[in-house]
């Protein structure tokens, strides 16, 4: 069952505890489980992304390009930034809410919103893409966008563990009066991500495509 993830987000976001949480999981039914972080400049909401190889003893921790099965991206641009990261067969889950870099703000810089998310739509017609901020923000707290996230990629069958493994660790990774909002929004996330793939399948259906 080995498996690369690559993580992607901005300092701040929980990249490496949404990576904490899976390593969890792993580790729980007894999986080995080797992590890398690339952090950057992350207290200054620079590029974050953490890599994990689950039960793949015989492998670097860093995951070199083409290898990653999975990504899970907190911000649209990041991930873009780890395309050259991901299998030809990778499942992809992404936030699609932006967060504008500085140089943009300031007006030295182009944040190509519409053109990235063209492209990974393109790269990645079974992709999931939710606005995961409206979903955190609902569960109580934007800081739970990480945990959304996680939600939508389970729904997504990326990850390879039940709903009730990644709920323990939320559990056994959180301080109790935690537990409940993150709960809170895993299932948010879940919900949404389920939502938009029965759309997906429906469409497919009416369009005689076949789903693979």
């Amino acid at each position: 069952m080995s498996k690369s993830i690559v993580i992607s987000g901005v300092g701040g976001q929980g990249t490496l505890f949404a990576s904490k949480i899976i390593s969890c999981a792993a580790q729980s039914r007894g999986l080995f489980v080797r992590t890398s972080e690339t952090i950057g400049m992350a207290q200054r909401g620079g590029s974050v992304c953490g890599h994990i190889r689950i039960d793949a003893e015989n492998l670097a921790p860093v995951i070199p390009s083409s290898h990653a099965d999975i990504l899970i991206a907190f911000e649209l641009a990041e991930a873009v930034r780890y395309l050259s990261k991901l299998s030809d067969n990778a499942i992809c889950v992404v936030n699609t809410d932006t967060i504008i870099p500085t140089n943009v703000a300031l007006k030295k810089g182009k944040y190509l919103e519409e053109e990235y998310l063209q492209l990974l739509k393109t790269r990645f017609p079974n992709g999931v893409f939710i606005s995961g901020r409206k979903l955190a923000l609902q569960a109580g707290d934007i800081r739970t966008l990480n945990v959304v996230l996680l939600g939508a990629a389970v729904a997504a069958k990326a990850l390879p563990f039940t709903e009730e493994e990644i709920e323990g660790a939320i559990v056994n990774c959180l301080r109790p009066k935690l537990v409940e909002m993150n709960l809170k929004a895993f299932r948010l996330g879940m919900e949404e991500a389920g939502k938009l793939l029965n759309n997906i399948k429906q469409n497919d259906s009416r369009d005689g495509r076949v789903e693979r």
